[in-house]
C-alpha cells in the first residue's frame, strides 16, 4: 500500500539551515495546572504502560474553536483564545467531576481524557472507569451533564475485573440520537497468578455506543459494546475514514478480533527442510545425500551464547540479503527483527519478531548488530549483540515466551518461532565476523568503500562526520494498520493488503489539523527521509484504501534521530513537521519545525527552534491546533503551568 515514487525524493538535498524566528512565541499562565502524576501503586508498569502515558496528549481541540483540558482537581476547564495570539486566553470551569476513590492497587488509573462527540457535547473519562457526557453550548460557560457511563468488560472476555480504567480516543456523533466513541483499556487476564506478568501486557480496544435518548443522572449507564479487538499496545494514531465507513487503527501490533481461530498449525513436508550448509559442502552432491527416512533435523532459527555480561545471538540469513533489507529495533525488555525477503525462495525462514519479549531487560542504548555476507557462500549470519541489564544473571533462554505450547502462543506473525533454542553456539565460531568488523572499521577511518560494492569514497556530505548507524535505524515506531469496518467486521478487501507488513511511523497529524479538507496522513520512514502519505476518498465504501506518497521531508529521519527527549512529533499537512521534547520543570523543552523543500531539487529546507516550558511553565503535557475567535489558527502547547501559543505556523 505504501509505494514511494522516486520522482519525489529529493536526492540533491544536503540539509537544513536554521531560521530563527521571533514574536511568535506567548506565553500565559493557567489558573488551574494539569498535572502528570497519577497515584502510585504497588504493582510495576509495563514498558507499553509507561510509553503510552508518555505520549498521553492532555488537550483536547474543540473542532469550531477552543480547546479543553482536565486539571490536577479533575476540573474540566474549556480554553477560549481572543481575536489572535496576543489575547489572553479565557480559562472555564465546565465541570468538575467527582473525585474518584482507588482501593485497588493492582490497577494503575488511566490519565483522563476527552473527546468531542459534536461541537456542543463533550465525553470525558476520570481515567478511574467512570465517563461524563456534558452538554457545552459553549467554552466560556459551565457545561451541562447529560448522564454518567461506565464500561462493563463482559464475561465472555476472561477479564479478571468487569470495571477497569480506560482512555478515550475518538468520539463522533453518527445521528440526532445516537454518537459513537472508541476506548482503550489494559486486559486483565482472568488467571490464578498474582504476580502481573510485564513481558505480555495487552490491551483491549472498544467501540463503544452512546443512546442520547436514554440518559438517566441517578445512576451510571453503561456503554453498548459494538465491537472489540486486542492487541499489545495503545493505538498510536486512530483515524475514521467517512468514504470507507472504516477505522484505521495504528499501533505497534496488529488490533485482532477474540472471535478470530487460531492459525493451523503447519508442518513442513521433508522436501521442504534444508539443513544449513557447511564450509566447503555441497548438499546437491549424491554422496552427501542419505536415505530418504534418515533425513536431517530442521536446524533452530537461530544460534546464541552468552557471557556474564552480555548474550550474543546468530540468525544464518541468505548471502544475497542487502544491509538495507534488515530492520533491527532494541527496547529494554523487547526486539524488533524484519528481514524483507522472499521466504518461498529460501530454504531457511527469515527471522520475523515484533516487539517479542526477552528473557530479561537489555541495555538497548549500548546493544548492537552486525551483518557478515559472506559473499563467497550462500548464507551470511546476522548477530546480535545484547548488552544485559543486570550482569552475572544467566538467561536460559532467548525470548521469555521460548518453549510455550502452540495454545498460549500469541497469533502474530512470529509465532512460528516461539521454539526453545538451547544454548549451543561456541564463541570461538565468531572469530570471522569479528575480523570482517574490524576490516570494515578501518575501511571506514581510511575512507574506503566499506561495503565493497564500488560505491565510492567515505559517506555522503549530509552525515560526514554525524552518522551513527545505530541511533539512526532506532528512529522512528514500528506499527501496524488495522482495519476495522464500522460495525466491526473486517472489510473485504482487508484480507489482501499485507496486514503483517511494518512500517516505520515518523509523524501523524497534529490534533486539530485533520480537517474536510486535508485527508488523514502519516509520514513513513524511507531510509533518512521522511515519506509523506495520504488517504485517498473512495468512491464506494468497496474500494480498497489507497495511500499516496504525495510530498517527501529530506533528512527527516536523520534529524530526528538526534532529538533523544522528544515526546510529540507531528505535521501540518505536507508543509511542516513539529517534533516537542517533553523537557524538564528546571530546563523546558525546544520544538523543532523542520519546514518541507519547494521543489524536488532544492538543495536547503528552513528549520526554526523555539523554546517551550521551563521554570514556572513545566513540563509539555499537550499539543494541538487551535482556532482563535478571530479565525487564526495557533500551535498550542499545554505545559504544566502556562499555556504557549505559537503563531506563523502553517
Amino acid at each position: 500500500m505504501f509505494e514511494v515514487q522516486r520522482t519525489l525524493l529529493n536526492h540533491k538535498f544536503e540539509g537544513y539551515k536554521f531560521n530563527p524566528v521571533e514574536d511568535v512565541i506567548f506565553q500565559h499562565p493557567l489558573p488551574h495546572a494539569p498535572t502528570q502524576t497519577t497515584i502510585s501503586g504497588r504493582s510495576p508498569l509495563a514498558f507499553q504502560e509507561v510509553q503510552s502515558r508518555i505520549r498521553h496528549n492532555h488537550l483536547t481541540v474543540r473542532p469550531s474553536g477552543g480547546a479543553v483540558y482536565i486539571d490536577a482537581e479533575y476540573k474540566v476547564i474549556g480554553v477560549i483564545i481572543g481575536d489572535d495570539a496576543l489575547s489572553t486566553p479565557t480559562f472555564t470551569v465546565l465541570h468538575e467531576l467527582p473525585q474518584p476513590i482507588r482501593t485497588d492497587n493492582e490497577i494503575h488509573p488511566e490519565y483522563p481524557s476527552s473527546a468531542f462527540v459534536d461541537d456542543t457535547t463533550l465525553l470525558v473519562a476520570d481515567g478511574h472507569g467512570a465517563s461524563y457526557l456534558l452538554a457545552v453550548p459553549d467554552l466560556n460557560i459551565p457545561a451541562h451533564l447529560v448522564t454518567s457511563l461506565e464500561l462493563i468488560v463482559p464475561q465472555n472476555h476472561l477479564s479478571a475485573r468487569s470495571n477497569v480504567p480506560f482512555r478515550l480516543h475518538a468520539a463522533r456523533k453518527i445521528s440526532s440520537t445516537r454518537g459513537v466513541a472508541l476506548l482503550s483499556s489494559k486486559y486483565y487476564p482472568n488467571t490464578e497468578s498474582k504476580r502481573p506478568n510485564l513481558s505480555n501486557v495487552q490491551y483491549d480496544i472498544w467501540s463503544v455506543s452512546i443512546d442520547f435518548e436514554d440518559m438517566s443522572q441517578d445512576k451510571a449507564t453503561p456503554f453498548e459494546i459494538l465491537w472489540h479487538r486486542r492487541g499489545n499496545s495503545v493505538p498510536a494514531s486512530v483515524f475514521f475514514d467517512e468514504s470507507r465507513q472504516t477505522y484505521i487503527l495504528v499501533g505497534n501490533s496488529a488490533y485482532r478480533s477474540l472471535n478470530n481461530q487460531p492459525a493451523p498449525s503447519y508442518t513442513p513436508s521433508p522436501d521442504e527442510i534444508a539443513p544449513i550448509p557447511r564450509a566447503d559442502e555441497n548438499l546437491d552432491d549424491p554422496s552427501n545425500q542419505g536415505p530418504s527416512n534418515d533425513l536431517p533435523t530442521k536446524p533452530p532459527p537461530y544460534s546464541w551464547t552468552q557471557t556474564s555480561e552480555t548474550v550474543t545471538v546468530a540468525f544464518p540469513l541468505p548471502a544475497s540479503t542487502s544491509k538495507a533489507d534488515i530492520k533491527v529495533t532494541f527496547s529494554p525488555r523487547t526486539l524488533s527483527l524484519l528481514v524483507r525477503g522472499n521466504d518461498e525462495s529460501n530454504s531457511v525462514p527469515l527471522p520475523r519478531y515484533t516487539t517479542k519479549a526477552l528473557w530479561d531487560g537489555i541495555q538497548s542504548s549500548t546493544s548492537y548488530w552486525t551483518w557478515d555476507r559472506e559473499a563467497e557462500h550462500s548464507f551470511g549470519l546476522l548477530t546480535l549483540y545484547l548488552d544485559k541489564q543486570h550482569e552475572g544473571t544467566r538467561w536460559s533462554q532467548v525470548f521469555a515466551s521460548a518453549g510455550t505450547t502452540l495454545s498460549t502462543r500469541s497469533t502474530n506473525s512470529d509465532a512460528n518461532t516461539d521454539v526453545e533454542v538451547p544454548e549451543t553456539l561456541d564463541p570461538s565460531e565468531l572469530w570471522h565476523i569479528r575480523e570482517s568488523l574490524e576490516k570494515y572499521t578501518a575501511a571506514l577511518q581510511k575512507g574506503d568503500d566499506p561495503s565493497g560494492l564500488g560505491l565510492g569514497r567515505g559517506v555522503p556530505s549530509l552525515g560526514e562526520g554525524e552518522m551513527d548507524e545505530e541511533i539512526d535505524s532506532n528512529i522512528g515506531d514500528f506499527v501496524s494498520i488495522t482495519y476495522v469496518a464500522e460495525e466491526g467486521t473486517p472489510p473485504s478487501w482487508s484480507t489482501n493488503l499485507g496486514m503483517d507488513t511494518l512500517l516505520s511511523l515518523l509523524s501523524t497529524p497534529l490534533p486539530g489539523s485533520i480537517t474536510s479538507e486535508e485527508p488523514p496522513s502519516v509520514v513513513i520512514k524511507n531510509g533518512v527521509d521522511g515519506v509523506y502519505f495520504t488517504l485517498g476518498n473512495a468512491s464506494d465504501p468497496s474500494d480498497p484504501p489507497t495511500w499516496t506518497h504525495t510530498s517527501t521531508f529530506s533528512a527527516l529521519s536523520f534529524v530526528l534521530a538526534s532529538k533523544r527527549d522528544t515526546r510529540f512529533v507531528h505535521h501540518i499537512g505536507s508543509h511542516v513537521v513539529l517534533a516537542f521534547e517533553s523537557g524538564a520543570r528546571d530546563l523546558g523543552g525546544n520544538v523543532y519545525i523542520y519546514h518541507n523543500t519547494p521543489t524536488r531539487t532544492t538543495k536547503f529546507a528552513s528549520q526554526s527552534i523555539l523554546k517551550i516550558g521551563g521554570g514556572s511553565g513545566g513540563s509539555l503535557l499537550g499539543v494541538g491546533h487551535v482556532k482563535t475567535r478571530g479565525g487564526e489558527t495557533l500551535v498550542c502547547c499545554l505545559c504544566e503551568g502556562e499555556l504557549v501559543a505559537m503563531r506563523g505556523v502553517p
